[in-house]
């Protein structure tokens, strides 16, 4: 038992260190290599204190190679642009001027509903009162908000790629039939056409349609 204890301490130690090494991020701008980093040295500590056939210093050589690994990635990144983008990625732009880019989500696997929560955890109600956002390369949602919010009260989404969101309906105690009546007062007739509408308290539409490819 106390040579677990020990182990463990000692691993501790020298996993403290080795992230210090690596320098200051905070947890959402890590990096692809940063976390599959993270995921390595915490396998590796977990057989350094379960092992104790093995030597301690012997064990913890391995995680010395992924910090130099780091640091070496780190230097050419500090060095090299073209790398930087190759190997952290680029930041992207999903929203300009109120209209989604439906492309770059795709491209980045990002749907709709990581969209609505990143503006709602940024306090920005719905696209529209987006002036731009950017999808910055750690995942995070760089929001910038119209200096006036176009959208009034509430806002509630109708319909995001395409789908219409039922459970909106059942709020609003409407159906699709009237959803799609709506619609065809705006001069919109075919749902594959839209991709994301919006209704507010104030009964102002927002319709963003579908690029034609």
């Amino acid at each position: 038992m106390w040579i677990i204890i020990s182990r463990t301490i000692i691993t501790y130690c020298f996993i403290a260190f080795f992230f210090r090494l690596m320098g200051k991020r905070e947890i959402g701008e890590l990096s692809l290599l940063d976390i599959v980093i993270s995921i390595m040295m915490a396998e590796i500590a977990v057989i350094v204190i379960e092992d104790t056939d093995k030597g301690i210093l012997t064990s913890l050589i391995p995680m010395l190679v992924l910090v130099i690994i780091q640091r070496t990635t780190a230097l050419i990144s500090l060095k090299s642009k073209r790398f930087r983008d190759w190997f952290e990625g680029k930041p992207s732009l999903i929203i300009l001027n109120g209209r989604i880019n439906k492309d770059e989500m795709r491209k980045h696997r990002y749907n709709f509903d990581d969209l609505i929560q990143q503006l709602h955890e940024k306090s920005v109600k719905s696209v529209q009162d987006v002036e731009y956002a950017i999808l910055e390369p750690s995942g995070k949602l760089s929001v910038f908000a119209k200096e006036r919010a176009v959208s009034v009260g509430f806002v509630h989404l109708l319909i995001a790629d395409g789908k219409i969101q039922d459970h909106t309906l059942d709020v609003l105690k409407k159906s699709r039939d009237w959803l799609m009546e709506e619609l065809g007062k705006q001069g919109y007739y075919k749902l594959e056409d839209i991709l994301y509408c919006t209704i507010d308290s104030a009964d102002q539409w927002y319709i963003d349609l579908e690029k034609k490819r």
